[in-house]
């Protein structure tokens, strides 16, 4: 829908014209309102089974607050679907869609269906051709009914929604952090291709070795001062492990005994001590997760729409 159509919706008794029929009242509005400012189409809806006057001024509230909550949901579908489509407009306009059947396709899927589904269309098309869904809303109930059916409705898309989107949010931060790990510096990325098994002194009752990404702008203070920073360090074990454009990480041997005070004093220095456990066949276990997780990613997303 552009964002320069405006539809106002206007009730008129069909006594504006002598017959009173609806079409004769139709034709005259359209001769009052002429093209220069705007195009009128029928909207046609069912006459309603109205019950007593103190009725229709309760159903009367609750259309307001209905109108209110409808409004809000629509507002969070809007949200989530600049979100989930990262603001593309294009996109997002394609979606603006009515589905008045309840059922959709995706990719060739069914994810949900009526026994005669219609397929969506543009939200401004469906204004303009607007037929009351006489199946899912029956006049011939009470109104009071219909109001209720509309609540219910309502309430289960906003579910629907908070759901789907939460679900989302969940495995596109789960992919992002698996994908930061491939991706990053040598103070966050993943170390199983990186770091080779014979660098760790494994299966040790004493020693232990720690991996420590520092800055390459004060790699020359780390080697001065790693083997005082406390007590039982290594002297000379500092082994260059690998190098990016902004951190060295080095492999530094230590006694057990002091390795949380040597991790402690690290972070004081702003150096980045990795957790870092060897494992065989880590690497392939991480690609997997992470072909795994991006499929995930994909699903939710296609659901989330």
């Amino acid at each position: 829908m552009s964002k320069n159509t405006r539809f106002l919706l206007v009730s008129l008794p069909a006594s504006i014209s002598p017959t009173n029929d609806h079409d004769e009242a139709l034709t005259a509005l359209r001769s009052a309102v002429t093209t220069d400012y705007g195009t009128v189409f029928p909207f046609s809806i069912p006459e309603f089974k109205i019950g007593t006057l103190d009725a229709l001024v309760q159903q009367a509230d609750d259309l307001a607050k209905l109108e209110s909550g409808c409004e809000a949901v629509v507002g969070k579908v809007g949200d989530a679907l600049r979100t989930i489509l990262e603001g593309d407009e294009g996109k997002i306009a394609q979606q603006k869609t009515v589905n008045d059947s309840q059922s959709w396709f995706l990719d060739g899927i069914e994810l949900s269906a009526d026994a005669d589904p219609e397929p969506p269309e543009p939200a401004e098309q469906y204004l303009k051709s607007f037929h009351w869904n006489k199946t899912k809303y029956q006049a011939n109930k009470p109104l009071g009914e219909i109001i209720g059916t509309l609540q219910k409705e309502i309430t289960s898309i906003d579910n629907q929604v908070k759901d789907k989107y939460n679900s989302y949010n969940q495995i596109k931060t789960n992919l992002t952090t698996l994908q930061r790990k491939q991706t990053g510096n040598l103070s966050n990325k993943s170390l199983s291709n990186i770091v080779p098994p014979s660098l760790l002194v494994q299966d040790s009752d004493y020693l232990e070795t720690h991996l420590i990404a520092v800055p390459r702008t004060i790699t020359k203070d780390f080697l001065r001062a790693y083997e005082t920073l406390t007590p039982m360090v290594v002297p000379r074990s500092a082994v260059q492990v690998s190098a990016d454009d902004e951190f060295t990480l080095y492999a530094v041997t230590t006694f057990k005994k002091y390795s949380h005070d040597f991790i402690h004093k690290c972070r004081e220095s702003k150096w980045t001590p990795r957790d870092f456990k060897y494992k065989e066949g880590g690497k392939e276990e991480e690609s997997k997760e992470l072909e795994r997780v991006g499929k995930e990613e994909k699903k939710v997303w296609g659901e989330a729409l």
